[in-house]
């Protein structure tokens, strides 16, 4: 099933919702999910239907099974092994999240050039030479990466792991990469995120 980005995006906070919940809530409405969240009520109930879950009326929906139809249609059950390129600040951080696990995404190695990193361990992570990328993507069957590198380095970056096999970039970078069609960019946009979020709030202040 082909589902929009936002729509995916949106699921995933559902899910989380979902996560959060005490054992002994059986049934949740989209107006609690859609009041959390701070969104339209309708617009819950149009992205739960791409589950094929309906809610009971005045009930809502079965926790467990909304939660189980959630991960089904994400694949969060289909683990994919990822490298962390940059072990920063950032790419440390990322590495020390271990709830990517939940989700599917397993983090098996970092890739730095300082020689000062190369050889740690960060979160049972160890940190490799950035040439090692194309044989241990070889060898372990990776194609995905999430790039946390400088601005300044994020383009020559790409361009050695795209020719070192990876088809994924997760980019958590402030750069617009070039890359082949072949080469699937996924941009994380902190900065964007944050002026959004910002605006919103003044808006509501003009009000």
């Amino acid at each position: 099933m082909n589902i929009p980005d936002k729509v995916v995006n949106r699921l995933t906070l559902y899910h989380f919702i979902l996560d959060d919940l005490r054992e002994d809530e059986k049934y949740i409405s989209s107006t609690k999910i859609s009041n959390l969240l701070n969104m339209d009520n309708s617009q819950v109930r149009k992205d739960l239907k791409y589950l094929d879950n309906s809610g009971k009326c005045r009930v809502g929906y079965e926790v467990k099974s909304l939660k189980r139809k959630i991960e089904e249609c994400l694949g969060f059950k289909q683990t994919k092994d990822a490298f962390i390129v940059g072990a920063g600040n950032l790419g440390s951080a990322l590495a020390k999240y271990n709830s990517f696990k939940d989700y599917g995404l397993n983090i098996l190695a970092m890739f730095d050039k300082d020689p000062k990193k190369i050889g740690t361990i960060i979160n049972g992570k160890e940190v490799f030479d950035i040439s090692k990328v194309g044989n241990l993507a070889s060898r372990l069957g990776v194609d995905i990466a999430i790039l946390t590198v400088q601005r300044e380095y994020a383009q020559g970056v790409a361009n050695y792991l795209a020719g070192a096999g990876i088809k994924y970039i997760w980019n958590f970078t402030p750069c617009v990469l070039d890359l082949p069609k072949d080469v699937k960019i996924w941009n994380e946009n902190l900065i964007g995120s944050f002026l959004q979020f910002t605006n919103n709030d003044k808006k509501e202040e003009i009000k």
